[in-house]
């Protein structure tokens, strides 16, 4: 039975069985009380002989058109409760069928029904919003691993037409060719494992990740000429290790990449606030306008416009960057430096509690 039917039948039967108890209550009343309480509640004593011959009949009349006044009423006052209910039917359907773009906004006062409403209106906001940056993350994703296949591609169609080619020369841009597309590769495993969440949380010191990261780039920005500066305490963290070295790394290497062509300078920084760890890094380079820099963090983008077959990466460090922070419960601000450059800042939520009466709980045991 649908609900509507269910509905019916419920509001039907109630109404029956309140007019059988109140008529079974004036039954009893008039059969089983005294003369003197009958007189005094309605004046006058029947005669309890017709009573019972006319009473029955006509109260049975009574039920069938109670029963009848049931349905029917039963029935209109569930279609209008589950009006509601069938607008929110139609859009799950229209939902499941591909268009996210269609919307409830249930009007009327704010009642369970409304607040279901307006709570699926946002979860399809948010899904329509997500694959649309699915669709063009997919579509981003499927050029730039086009690109070093075709290069591939052209590069074996010359060496087969042309066999006195310098295969060497050919094996290093090869070589070169295959590399940039096993690191996009990986730049997109570690960006869905990010969106994932599958992780687990783990204490981590920030300043160490730092430690690490810059050992790891330190011969390319000897390579480029790039100075790096450290500064900081213990930042205390809570999050997967290996995707905030990830974010660490991504921030580092870009600072060295984007970078003045000699002498450029890279600081990063770690410090504690009231209720957040912070991680900064700068970088000396060319002036950057704000319009340009709210885009850095979009899939693909660079600061000097989209991504080229060079050592600029594979466009996908901010953005990796990014999500990693969102994932961790943080927040991340890119600001252009007013001499020229980038100043990134990664706050993260303290791993720290309350002790009772107040007093902070800061002993802080890194997982590394």
């Amino acid at each position: 039975m649908s609900i509507r039917l269910k509905l019916t039948l419920s509001y039907a039967a109630f109404l029956m069985l309140a007019g059988a108890m109140l008529i079974a209550a004036v039954w009893l009343f008039l059969r089983v009380m005294p003369d003197d309480v009958i007189r005094t509640t309605i004046g006058f004593v029947p005669n309890r002989f017709i009573f019972q011959r006319s009473f029955l009949p006509a109260m049975g009349t009574v039920l069938v058109f109670l029963l009848m006044f049931g349905l029917v009423g039963g029935r209109i006052l569930a279609g209008r409760m589950l009006a509601p209910l069938a607008r929110i039917t139609d859009a799950t359907r229209m939902a499941a069928s591909g268009s996210l773009s269609h919307r409830i906004q249930l009007e009327g006062r704010k009642d369970e029904f409304r607040e279901l409403a307006d709570a699926f209106d946002t979860m399809l906001a948010r899904l329509e919003a997500h694959v649309a940056e699915q669709r063009r993350f997919a579509a981003n994703a499927s050029h730039e691993l086009r690109t070093p296949l075709a290069i591939s591609q052209s590069l074996l169609d010359v060496a087969r037409e042309d066999p006195t080619h310098d295969h060497g020369e050919l094996v290093d841009r090869l070589h070169a060719v295959n590399a940039r597309a096993i690191d996009l590769t990986e730049a997109l495993l570690v960006l869905s494992r990010a969106d994932q969440r599958s992780f687990t949380r783990e204490p981590v010191d920030l300043s160490l990740l730092v430690e690490e990261a810059i050992e790891t780039l330190l011969p390319l920005a000897e390579k480029r000429g790039v100075t790096i500066e450290t500064s900081g305490d213990i930042t205390p963290a809570l999050g997967s290790p290996a995707l905030l070295l990830q974010m660490t790394t991504n921030l580092v290497h870009n600072a060295i990449v984007h970078n003045l062509p000699e002498q450029g300078n890279v600081w990063v920084e770690t410090s504690v606030r009231p209720e957040t760890v912070v991680l900064t890094v700068e970088n000396s380079g060319e002036k950057l306008s704000h319009q340009l820099v709210s885009t850095l963090t979009e899939p693909f983008q660079r600061g000097t416009g989209r991504i080229r077959n060079d050592l600029a990466g594979v466009g996908l460090g901010l953005a990796i960057v990014k999500r990693i922070t969102q994932v961790h419960d943080g927040s991340l601000t890119i600001v252009p430096r007013s001499g020229g450059g980038l100043r990134t800042v990664v706050q993260l939520p303290i791993p720290w509690r309350a002790r009772a009466g107040g007093e902070e709980d800061r002993t802080f045991r890194p997982g590394r």
